[in-house]
């Protein structure tokens, strides 16, 4: 399961679902409003695997291991 904490203003958590959807990777995106452990976004959790902002190698790299 990925899940992507996000905000409703924040445009590089739009850019990464855009770019999730591009590629046809499903995920849940989770209000981090509601998540005090999460104070900056976008966050996205692969396997347990946090990855802190928009950063495409590292969303790749952790997809490899789905």
């Amino acid at each position: 399961m990925i899940k992507v904490y996000t905000t409703p203003t924040c445009a590089y958590c739009h850019a990464l679902m855009d770019w999730l959807d591009s590629k046809g990777i499903a995920y849940r995106e989770v209000d981090a409003t509601k998540h005090p452990d999460i104070t900056s976004v976008p966050v996205t959790e692969i396997n347990g695997e946090r990855i802190l902002g928009f950063d495409r190698p590292a969303i790749k790299r952790a997809l490899k291991n789905l």
